[in-house]
């Protein structure tokens, strides 16, 4: 039966840092690349081993998928890379720290940023500091300047449907490393959250989420983690 993994880039340098990454590219910590590993040895110990790999074009979901499939023995398998698995854009608050943002805007303001559905942040000033637009990695993209979790679902959405979902019809085990919010986007559609729960899920670092499809593609049963299986 087709399978679905879905992972979360182990801590991040910025999650760390307590500070707002969306689309700027930092690498993981030693704690991220061990998170990384652990999630890979676990695919192999579980018998539950990818066969169909993507993820954003984002560093450390990139590598958190390469440490995995390397400790899973899957080192090998062909990679697809996009942008739309990126994580949320969060505009004008890139780069900031959140502690410091609460005391600034308050904890209501800032909470409305993080957790609502549909109210991006403040959009990113063109050129500014953490803009990724003239990144190489995004010639030819049209750039957000911010996001909310409704834009993100609107670009991870589409991509699932056209690119990930026909490889996982033909019987593949796919994983797909990426993002809270890119992963919150496809959580949503096949668990069937609200708009309004969907907000305060949380998806941990480094902890595989398997999906099984029965032959129709929906899914059968409720996600469950691999480390509970």
């Amino acid at each position: 039966m087709p399978k679905l993994i879905l992972v979360r880039h182990g801590q991040s340098e910025w999650n760390l840092a307590n500070r707002f990454t969306g689309w700027w590219d930092v690498d993981l910590t030693e704690k991220g690349v061990a998170e990384a590993i652990a999630a890979g040895e676990l695919m192999a110990e579980k018998g539950v081993l990818p066969t169909a790999c993507f993820t954003s074009l984002q560093t450390r979901a990139i590598k958190t998928l390469n440490l995995a499939l390397e400790s899973a023995g899957r080192l090998w398998l062909p990679v697809t890379k996009d942008w739309r698995l990126n994580e949320r854009h969060y505009g004008g608050l890139t780069g900031l720290n959140k502690q410091e943002t609460r005391d600034k805007h308050g904890d209501e303001q800032v909470h409305i940023w993080r957790r609502s559905f549909d109210v991006p942040p403040p959009p990113m000033e063109p050129g500014s500091e953490y803009d990724p637009g003239a990144d190489p990695r995004y010639e030819g993209i049209d750039v957000p300047y911010t996001e909310s979790l409704k834009l993100t679902i609107e670009r991870v959405l589409p991509y699932w449907e056209s690119d990930i979902l026909p490889v996982l019809a033909s019987g593949e085990t796919v994983i797909i490393s990426a993002h809270g919010n890119s992963l919150r986007a496809l959580v949503k559609h096949l668990s069937n959250i609200s708009d309004e729960e969907i907000t305060g899920l949380e998806i941990p670092t480094g902890q595989p989420i398997i999906y099984d499809f029965d032959d129709d593609m929906k899914p059968l049963g409720e996600r469950y983690y691999l480390k509970g299986a």
